[in-house]
């Protein structure tokens, strides 16, 4: 997915998106799968990391309403990363299947020096602490 078209999708209004947004335009690396997976799969994940996370008073922007609306969206996703130019968030987001719009994003504090852009072909993104 071309820069232009990503920064387009994230021009929502959520705070999650805005930021994502904000630092996909100061430089912000990005990739977006092609492959895609059903919406309650990676809602259930986050979900469970949601409460688990939560356990150390954290509170990701945007995940408990990520999950929500990928709940809500039931159809195939396509996921994307995006690693802010300073290295200390990690946004992930997910798309409709064909790419036209942002169904969900959240955003991560960077627990860990190696960026998740360098597992993600590998598999879901891990969060360490």
């Amino acid at each position: 997915m071309e820069r232009h078209v990503l920064e387009k999708l994230l021009a929502g209004d959520d705070e999650a998106s805005v930021a994502a947004l904000a630092a996909l335009r100061s430089g912000a690396t990005y990739k977006v799968r092609e492959a895609t997976l059903p919406a309650e799969q990676h809602a259930g994940v986050f979900a469970r990391r949601l409460r688990r996370i939560r356990l150390h008073g954290v509170e990701p922007l945007g995940l408990e309403r990520m999950v929500r609306l990928l709940r809500e969206h039931g159809r195939p996703v396509r996921g994307g990363l995006i690693d802010s130019a300073d290295q200390r968030w990690t946004f992930l987001c997910y798309f409709t299947e064909d790419g036209s719009a942002l169904v969900a994003c959240a955003r991560f504090q960077r627990w860990v020096e190696q960026s998740p852009l360098q597992e993600f072909d590998a598999g879901p993104l891990k969060l360490q602490r």
